[in-house]
């Protein structure tokens, strides 16, 4: 089961938290989470290079929209100038009240989002995928994660048939709930067609506190 899904969609209430909170009956439930959808994919494409690794989300009377990224300087811009000209196109868009914050990720050599956004780029800048595969691998073993799993599927190489290739480093328990692992996906459009690529990262196991198993809370795994 662990092999065939998506590792933070598997691990959701146990070791991950859902990355949208709010809640809605009936007709606005869809409309809300579509709006969701169009937001992620919206920031996604507006922010293409600036390392964004999460979008978490909380609505109550506005919309609290908070971008985990590895470059905070690009989002954020001159003097805020970005990050608040970022809040007003999304209130022109989709209406509302919004607050953007900026939480910057501590170890972004070993984020599977930050990993898999350099392979995509090196990929689409025709360097060897071999060899960007096998030094983000070497980052991240160093930056404190204990198992590493990439694959990368296409045309590689500019390949006549197109074909998956694996690299692994250590463990990656995927069937182990407890586990941290971490999931992250890119496609790297090349002029010989797309290169998708997958990364697993594995940084410990995770186990809740007496106190917070009766909250329902969850464990930071970096504590």
């Amino acid at each position: 089961m662990g092999q065939k899904v998506n590792a933070n969609g598997f691990r959701l209430g146990i070791t991950q938290v859902w990355p949208s909170t709010w809640f809605a009956r009936g007709r606005k439930y869809r409309d809300v989470l579509l709006e969701d959808l169009k937001i992620r994919q919206y920031l996604q494409k507006k922010l293409p290079d600036a390392g964004v690794c999460r979008v978490e989300m909380v609505r109550d009377k506005r919309t609290t929209v908070m971008i985990h990224t590895s470059k905070p300087g690009v989002i954020i811009g001159k003097q805020g100038a970005a990050i608040e000209e970022l809040r007003k196109d999304l209130e022109r868009m989709f209406g509302g009240h919004f607050e953007v914050n900026i939480q910057e990720v501590r170890n972004p050599d070993a984020n599977p989002h930050v990993i898999a956004e350099n392979i995509q780029g090196q990929i689409q800048r025709r360097m060897p995928y071999r060899r960007a595969v096998k030094m983000a691998i070497e980052k991240a073993l160093q930056g404190g994660a204990r198992g590493v799993k990439i694959r990368v599927s296409g045309r590689l190489n500019g390949a006549e048939i197109a074909r998956s290739e694996l690299f692994k480093e250590g463990n990656i328990p995927l069937q182990t709930l407890r586990a941290d692992v971490q999931f992250a996906r890119r496609h790297a459009l090349t002029g010989y067609g797309t290169i998708g690529v997958q990364v697993w990262v594995y940084k410990g196991m995770v186990f809740k506190k007496v106190s917070q198993a009766k909250s329902g809370s969850i464990l930071d795994p970096q504590s």
